[in-house]
C-alpha cells in the first residue's frame, strides 16, 4: 500500500493506536489546506490594493458591484454678493448762481431778467431760443439726466420737483446777457422730476471761459409753481464737466474757439467755485458721460437735497 493511498483512503478495522495515528495525519492535512486557502486570499487582497497605497484611501466593497473610491469633497467658496444699489448720495453744496442766472435775482439787458416766469421755459430740449428769437445754439450734443433725491430718506427719489438748468454757449457767452447774446434765450429750461426723481435735458457741451472750470448751473424747486414764481429755490448749485470729455470736445478749435487753451488754465482745484469742495462733493457734481464729440454724449448725475 502506498503512502498516498494511506492518506486518501484509510483502511478500517485497525487498532485504536493505529486509528489515532491516522486521525492525527488527517488533522495535519486539514490544517495545511486551511493555511493555503488563507494565504491565497491574503495574496488576492494585497494584489487589489497595489503597492504604495496610502493607508488613508478607503475602498468601499459592494456585493455584486465594482469597488469605487470615495471622492474627497471640494470646498466651494460662496461669492460675496455685489450690491447694485444706487442709494449712496450726499447733499450737493450750495454754489453761486453767478452773474447770468436770469432767475429774477439780478437784471439783464435782454428781453427779460427772469426767464422762469416766461411762457415756454418748461421744456426738455433747451438748444433753441424761445422768447424773441428762434436761434438754435450749436455745439456738441449732450443728453443730460439728473436724478433728484432726498439724502435724509436713504436717497429716495423726489418726484414733482422742478429743475432749472442753464449754461454758456460754445463761445462762452450766456443768453439774455452781453452784447452778442442779449437777444437769445437758448440753453435755459425747466423740467419737472418724474416718479424716479429724474429730469432729462437735451443741450450742448458748454465752453471753457476765462477764470472758470467748464460747468453748468442749476436750481432746484420743490414744485413747478414755485419755479415759475421765481426766487423760491431749495438749492442752487453747479455741475463740473468731466475732464476727459472737455479735452475731447475742445480739441475742435473751430466749434469751440479758445476753449482748449482756457481749459488748461483753470482746474477744479483752483476754480473759485469748485476749489473748496470735498472729493465726494466733486464726484457727485461731475456727471458720468459716455459718447464722443462726433455722436454726442449721454450724461447722468445725482442731485442730493436735504429735506
Amino acid at each position: 500500500m502506498t503512502e498516498q493511498h494511506m492518506i486518501d483512503e484509510p483502511d478500517h478495522g485497525h487498532t485504536l493506536a493505529e486509528d489515532l495515528v491516522m486521525m492525527n495525519r488527517l488533522a495535519d492535512r486539514r490544517r495545511a489546506l486551511k493555511w493555503f486557502v488563507g494565504a491565497g486570499t491574503a495574496a488576492l487582497v494585497a494584489g487589489c490594493g497595489g503597492s504604495g497605497s496610502d493607508t488613508s484611501d478607503t475602498v468601499a466593497v459592494v456585493s455584486g458591484g465594482t469597488a469605487t473610491a470615495t471622492p474627497t469633497p471640494t470646498t466651494t467658496v460662496t461669492p460675496t454678493p455685489t450690491s447694485t444699489s444706487t442709494s449712496t448720495c450726499i447733499a450737493d453744496p450750495t454754489e453761486t448762481a453767478g452773474p447770468y442766472p436770469a432767475d429774477g435775482t439780478n437784471t439783464s439787458n435782454g428781453s427779460t431778467s427772469n426767464a422762469l416766469t416766461v411762457s415756454g421755459i418748461v421744456r426738455s430740449d433747451i438748444r433753441a431760443s424761445f422768447i424773441s428769437s428762434t436761434t438754435v445754439a450749436t455745439g456738441v450734443k449732450v443728453v443730460l439726466t439728473l436724478r433728484v433725491v432726498n439724502v435724509n430718506a436713504t436717497c429716495a427719489s423726489l418726484a414733482g420737483y422742478a429743475v432749472y438748468l442753464w449754461h454758456c454757449d460754445r463761445t462762452g457767452n450766456y443768453s439774455l446777457y452781453g452784447t452778442s447774446t442779449a437777444a437769445e434765450s437758448y440753453l435755459r429750461g425747466v423740467q419737472v422730476t418724474d416718479a424716479n426723481g429724474e429730469v432729462t435735458f437735451t443741450t450742448i457741451f458748454p465752453a471753457a471761459y476765462s477764470g472758470r472750470y467748464p460747468h453748468m448751473h442749476f436750481e432746484v424747486f420743490s414744485s413747478l409753481a414755485n419755479a415759475t414764481g421765481g426766487r423760491y429755490s431749495v438749492l442752487t448749485s453747479q455741475l463740473a464737466m468731466p475732464a476727459a470729455a472737455c479735452t475731447a470736445v475742445f480739441a475742435d478749435t473751430t466749434t469751440y474757439p479758445g476753449s482748449a487753451i482756457r481749459f488748461t488754465q483753470t482746474t477744479i482745484s483752483n476754480d473759485n467755485v469748485f476749489g473748496d469742495n470735498t472729493a465726494a462733493q466733486i464726484a457727485q457734481q461731475t456727471p458720468t458721460m459716455t459718447g464722443d464729440p462726433t455722436t454726442g454724449y449721454v450724461a447722468t448725475a445725482v442731485i442730493g437735497i436735504a429735506t
